[in-house]
């Protein structure tokens, strides 16, 4: 589980809350009406703007917001870099028994090359998935972030439509404060909805698409480099562009280990 995201979900509604409570209590700030108007009209605005399978299928996407399994790059330039010495001294065939336990990107990849596939098919077949892998975060971002823009424009309508019901009332002085409170509520609902929810999760599901095509990139030229029957040094040489300055000792440390 990712513990940022879900500390930040929490903390955020929680600063809220308590801060509604020290001014004086939650029970003004429920209105169903305003619910309705917020969270009903972002849903219909998304199923206008998107297909229907897409929009349910954001919510798997979501998912990798809240429960996602770090992978180290580093592991896996090391992981490619054993594989690469394997094959390297017992052939293609020896890698077989080895990628069980390999992400699934890899473990596919060095399958087609076991089975013979060609390099330009291998590539792009991997290249394929990539892309794929791509369009699907893309899109699931949009949706989100079309939600984040549809929840404060619903609660202004929901805010127009208690100004106006507000006004129809000005003959009797003592409904008007209640009736200004009650319209401003649907602009805190969908301004609370799209800043502590959709958008946030929009950007955590944008970094994570962009770590897991980075690491997905890597892992496509480690393959090749395998296919190739490149020098396992030169491998790791070339996979080390994918990552961080600061990552490269990680990698020297067990090969000088090895070494020793």
């Amino acid at each position: 589980m990712d513990i940022a995201t879900l500390v930040g979900v929490v903390s955020g509604f929680a600063c809220v809350i308590v801060a509604i409570f020290l001014g004086g209590g939650i029970a003004i700030f429920i209105n169903i009406p305003s619910l309705m108007i917020v969270i009903g009209g972002t849903i219909a605005a998304t199923l206008i703007n998107f297909p229907l399978g897409n929009v349910l299928g954001v919510m798997a996407i979501c998912k990798n917001c809240f429960f996602h399994k770090p992978v180290s790059p580093v592991a896996e330039v090391q992981r490619i870099t054993k594989y690469a010495r394997i094959a390297r001294r017992d052939g293609i065939l020896a890698l077989e028994e080895q990628i069980g336990d390999a992400d699934p990107v890899l473990t596919r990849g060095l399958q087609l090359v076991i089975d013979g596939t060609s390099p330009d098919l291998v590539r792009e077949i991997l290249s394929n998935q990539l892309d794929t892998r791509r369009e699907r975060h893309r899109r699931g971002k949009m949706i989100l972030e079309s939600m984040g823009a549809a929840g404060p424009a619903f609660g202004m309508i929901g805010t127009l439509i208690g100004l106006v019901q507000m006004l129809r009332q000005l003959d009797d002085p003592s409904q008007i404060g209640v009736g200004m409170a009650t319209a401003l509520i649907t602009t805190f609902y969908g301004a609370i909805m799209a800043n502590l929810i959709f958008l946030p999760l929009a950007g955590k599901l944008d970094a994570r698409s962009q770590d897991e095509c980075l690491l997905t990139e890597l892992l496509i030229e480690g393959v090749i480099g395998i296919q190739s029957g490149d020098n396992p040094r030169m491998i790791e040489e070339r996979l080390k562009s994918f990552l961080a300055p600061n990552m490269y000792s990680a990698l020297e440390a067990p090969a000088e280990a090895e070494a020793a």
